[in-house]
Formats: structure tokens, C-alpha cells, sequence
């Protein structure tokens, strides 16, 4: 189980600086702890993103799947240190 230390909205983010975030936090991210992103669309192509860069190091979980806001709860696995 991961520790989810803050949830990030990213609809504020114009598009093109979304993906930047994102990926700045997973690579912040200690093992063990997780963030929850807010969207307002599915980020699925984020995961596989994600899991072409980091494989096997993080977890993906859907805590909302829309239509307002999708959030995803997104933790690096410990084992992954």
C-alpha cells in the first residue's frame, strides 16, 4: 500500500505542460508514496508513458473515472528503490 502525499489538479495546466509535470513527481517520488492526479480526461496514454519509462516502478490506480474529473492515484513500488 502506498502513502498518497497530495493531490495534484492538473485542469489549471494548459495541455502542453501537463505530461512535464507528471513525470517530474514520479521521478520525485520516494518508494513507497503516491500522489493523486486530477484530470479531465482519461490520462491513460500518461500510463503507458510512464511505464516506457519507468517499467515496473510505479502503481496506477483509478480512484474516479469521470465524466467530470478522472483522478488516479499514482505510487512508486518499493521494491523499485
Amino acid at each position: 500500500m502506498t502513502d498518497t502525499t497530495e493531490a495534484v489538479d492538473l485542469r489549471s495546466l494548459v495541455p502542453a505542460q501537463r505530461h512535464a509535470k507528471i513525470f517530474q513527481l514520479v521521478h520525485a517520488l520516494e518508494p513507497g508514496k503516491a500522489f493523486e492526479l486530477i484530470n479531465d480526461h482519461d490520462p491513460k496514454p500518461l500510463y503507458y508513458q510512464l511505464e516506457a519509462e519507468y517499467p515496473g516502478q510505479f502503481s496506477w490506480t483509478y480512484r474516479e473515472q469521470g465524466p467530470e474529473a478522472w483522478r488516479v492515484e499514482i505510487g512508486k513500488i518499493e521494491q523499485a528503490a
